[in-house]
């Protein structure tokens, strides 16, 4: 079964940038799905979506509070999709998943969450 690693988080102030990574183990994502998802989650809350990319359709949708200052995109090969974090807040520290769907929307993606990547935005 392919597996998703996520990379890129770190340690960042507010105001800065980060670019998140999600690679497929083996083959390429638009084998293993119709949409990857970007989600992120604190200690002791549930996890939320914060991104959604259609890898056929190029469609992308992002939650209100990122919509704006977060890009989701894949390379042309589809191993990879990433997610450009742009002036980012505290708020938004948290550990990124990302996750594949074989749906139309990123609502209920196939269970099988990674590591994930720690971001943590602070002054």
């Amino acid at each position: 079964q392919v597996q998703l690693e996520e990379s890129g988080g770190g340690l960042v102030q507010p105001g800065g940038s980060l670019r998140l990574s999600c690679a497929a183990s083996v083959g390429t994502l638009d084998a293993n799905a119709v949409r990857i998802g970007w989600f992120r989650q604190v200690p002791e809350k549930e996890r939320e979506e914060v991104a959604c990319l259609g890898l056929f359709d190029g469609d992308k949708t992002y939650a209100a509070p990122v919509a704006g200052r977060f890009t989701i995109s894949a390379d042309n090969s589809k191993t990879t999709v990433y997610l450009q974090m742009n002036n980012l807040k505290p708020e938004d520290t948290a550990v990124y998943y990302c996750a594949r769907s074989w749906y139309d929307h990123c609502q209920n993606p196939v269970p099988s969450w990674g590591r994930g990547t720690q971001v943590t935005v602070t002054a």
